[in-house]
């Protein structure tokens, strides 16, 4: 075709191959790696990295996959193609042509076949409950990849802080465990690759579009998705459009001067006033600083007013999804994101998929501010964040102060009283623990009663309730990350004992799997735990009274978080109760006839079904 060509060689990556025919001109890397045929979001923008790329012209073998427009970038190493895939393009392989100066690279670049399947993208709801794990600290199912050439942590040799070889294949290994337990959503913190300081939690990506090595690779996470999807499972990706590593290749040559905000030697550092986006007399200055800002020195903060990386970023997060099948998706360091450019990316998600649901990560506890982050706020907002669900943090700090001695039961119930603010309080995810602060024990200070309340209000009340795992056998330990993130006892080679089995725990681990189990396996019975409409009553002297109700099914919760037995009489609420011959304990199968007064012990609580 042209007097240039040189002899080939063939470089392959991904999903396509590489003919290269010119030393000067030259393509290492195109993502995303490939896209799918019948998507919705059918324009996509393709990323080259390679060498000499300014100029380039591009064109397809097929009229049903064009190329609308090449952009150049101000970086030579980097040019960016506009692709239209019409409805009518089916699924293989398309020929996209790179040409500049008589010389040409051929790109075998595929389309795949959408999957056809009832149990992808779901979503997760109140019907759920949710189970997140750090898969390096969970369990360790394949020994051979916990060392893999050329990747490393610097932190390896620092007790607590280091790698200690979960992966995929351990969480597949343990699905039977979580399905006995009463799990129903799995949320993993980040599996793409960390090639990192400090690597094992996954937040500070080298590889948008690679799971990390030593966690096992794509093929391995699109089987742990399909397998937990045949055993019931909602799966949750961890996603950070915030920041990324700066071990990234891209900071030793960014694409564009504008890719990040700032500079490694320059930036401004986070700022953490969140509410700045709902107060009405915030200065914008104050708002790019919180957007801006680099959540640590050692991430740079992605600038999404770029409209080359916003565009990395939705194809990114919508190649995961459709890649793996996911059902949701939870997004890390929400709020210092670029809003506007969040709503767009929510936007975009769920008109390709719109049973999905999303949670952002919003760190506070006050309800005023977590409500305006919620998609379709009641409260003035001047743009929609098209975000379905919101971490409560509210109703975590309560839990802490309870469990801490700092605050009552009446507090729990003043955080639930204002769910007048949120567009949707049912789709609230609630928690006690997460990997970020310290576990339930660690703040009761070994008062099981208190901790054992704490979990029966978590999965009672409203709102899609999740638990970090170890926590349901009472691991506590102190606030420090490495430390709070502590392996799962059994989960390791070597391990003294496997506490994933009732055989091998302490009592006191028993204690707590069993109560939480009753509790968990309970709610998975009684619809009513999950959506039905709460009713409850200002707590008097630790006495917390509440109902769930859903059509015929009835239940009274009753805490008692005094040290004293209580009685509650039940003709307080007639009104609620009407008629009923049977009321039973779910928790222990105990059952009354014919009472008007239930007593509960100290530090203890029920939940009662009228019949």
């Amino acid at each position: 075709m042209h007097s240039k060509k040189i002899i080939a060689f063939i470089f392959i990556i991904y999903n396509f191959s590489l003919v290269v025919y010119s030393q000067s001109l030259r393509v290492d890397k195109v993502e995303p790696p490939n896209w799918w045929s019948g998507m919705k979001h059918n324009k996509i923008q393709l990323m080259i990295y390679g060498e000499n790329l300014s100029g380039i012209k591009a064109e397809f073998d097929c009229e049903k996959v064009k190329v609308n427009k090449v952009h150049n970038s101000e970086n030579s190493a980097y040019a960016f193609i506009d692709v239209e895939i019409l409805n009518e393009a089916e699924a293989g392989t398309y020929k996209l042509l790179i040409n500049k100066d008589n010389e040409e690279i051929e790109i075998q670049y595929e389309l795949l076949e959408r999957e056809k399947n009832k149990n992808i993208q779901q979503g997760f709801s109140n019907e759920d409950v949710i189970y997140l794990l750090m898969p390096d600290r969970f369990v360790n199912g394949d020994v051979t990849n916990d060392s893999v050439s050329g990747y490393y942590d610097s932190m390896q040799y620092i007790e607590k802080q280091k790698r200690y070889g979960g992966d995929i294949q351990g969480i597949i290994n343990k699905l039977d465990y979580l399905k006995d337990l009463g799990i129903t959503a799995i949320w993993c913190t980040p599996l793409v690759e960390n090639n990192t300081f400090r690597s094992y939690h996954g937040y500070a990506a080298t590889d948008f579009y690679n799971i990390d090595p030593r966690l096992g690779c794509n093929e391995l996470y699109k089987k742990f998705v399909d397998e937990s999807h045949s055993k019931g499972f909602k799966i949750i990706m961890d996603h950070v459009a915030n920041h990324f590593s700066d071990d990234h290749a891209w900071i030793n040559n960014l694409p564009a001067k504008d890719w990040i905000n700032g500079s490694v030697e320059n930036h401004l550092n986070a700022n953490h006033n969140k509410m700045v986006f709902t107060d009405l007399y915030s200065d914008s200055s104050i708002i790019n600083h919180v957007e801006e800002g680099w959540f640590t020195n050692e991430m740079p903060d992605l600038n999404h007013d770029n409209p080359y990386v916003a565009n990395y970023i939705i194809q990114n997060t919508i190649w995961w999804v459709e890649y793996s099948g996911v059902d949701g998706i939870r997004e890390d360091t929400y709020p210092y994101c670029g809003q506007r450019f969040m709503a767009k990316w929510a936007s975009v998600l769920l008109n390709e998929y719109p049973d999905l649901n999303i949670l952002g990560e919003v760190w506070t506890g006050e309800p005023a501010f977590l409500a305006g982050y919620q998609g379709g706020t009641n409260l003035k907002r001047d743009f929609d964040t098209n975000i379905p669900a919101i971490t409560d943090f509210a109703l975590r700090d309560v839990f802490v102060n309870y469990l801490q001695g700092s605050g009552g039961l009446f507090n729990i119930y003043n955080v639930l009283a204002k769910d007048y603010l949120y567009a949707d309080p049912e789709n609230l995810v609630t928690f006690i623990d997460n990997h970020d602060v310290a576990r339930v024990m660690y703040f009761a200070k070994d008062n099981v009663d208190k901790a054992k309340i704490a979990y029966t209000i978590l999965l009672s009340t409203r709102g899609i309730p999740s638990i970090f795992y170890g926590s349901e056998i009472g691991m506590a330990y102190t606030p420090d990350h490495g430390t709070l993130r502590a392996p799962f006892p059994g989960g390791f080679p070597g391990d003294e004992r496997d506490a994933f089995d009732k055989n091998g725990r302490s009592d006191y681990e028993n204690i707590f799997s069993n109560h939480l189990n009753n509790l968990l396996q309970a709610r998975s019975k009684y619809k009513a735990l999950q959506k039905g409409r709460l009713i409850h009553f200002p707590p008097v002297d630790e006495m917390y009274v509440y109902f769930r109700i859903l059509e015929d099914e009835k239940l009274l919760i009753i805490i008692n978080g005094s040290d004293e037995e209580r009685e509650v009489n039940l003709s307080g609420y007639s009104h609620l109760l009407k008629k009923y011959s049977v009321i039973k304990n779910i928790l222990n199968d105990e059952e009354f006839t014919e009472v008007n007064k239930i007593k509960i012990g100290k530090m203890s609580a029920g939940i009662f079904e009228f019949k």
